[in-house]
């Protein structure tokens, strides 16, 4: 039996509460702590007072590249990116850190929330992965999520070429095209 640093345990007990005030699933706190699943249940209930949501993570690419979604993902891949280059500290860290900020954003902002904590954590796996990365917008020159394949030379952003639809429905996602 080795023995296990009470230092490093507390800081994996501390980042698995501080992933579950956020949202995440189970899955996301097996994949970056070292806790047994019995604990992790264990601290799921007492910190979020129910059992955690069963089921499949979500997997497809797919929902990042839909207009609203893809906008708020490349919110939170930026900061993610920007935080990778200035802090170091470990990945699931700058996760945690960027899915704050990108939260304290969208609050400021007066906008829904659509990227849950658990897909900004497969968001940064699609793109360690090179599943996704993040291509220049011709137009702005922002940086947005797409696929790895997409003709960055030509491709224009979806803020500089939305949807017809765009803003036009009850429920907007708090874009405002004016």
């Amino acid at each position: 039996m080795r023995n296990k640093s009470i230092l490093i345990e507390a800081t994996q007990i501390q980042r698995a509460v501080t992933l579950i005030n956020l949202g995440a699933r189970l899955q996301v706190l097996e994949s970056e702590t070292d806790l047994s699943y019995e604990r992790l249940l264990r601290l799921y209930k007492e910190v979020a007072g129910k059992s955690p949501s069963k089921g499949q993570l979500p997997f497809s690419t797919d929902w990042f590249m839909t207009w609203q979604p893809n906008i708020h993902a490349t919110l939170f891949l930026n900061i993610h990116e920007y935080l990778n280059k200035v802090a170091e500290i470990e990945e699931i860290d700058a996760v945690i850190k960027a899915y704050q900020l990108y939260r304290e954003q969208t609050r400021a902002q007066g906008l829904e929330e659509l990227l849950s904590v658990t897909r900004a954590w497969r968001l940064v796996k699609f793109v360690d992965t090179g599943m996704l990365t993040l291509t220049k917008c011709s137009k702005c020159a922002g940086k947005f999520v797409t696929h790895p394949h997409e003709i960055a030379k030509h491709y224009v952003c979806g803020l500089c070429r939305p949807p017809a639809r765009a803003g036009k429905g009850k429920l907007a996602g708090g874009i405002r095209m004016h």
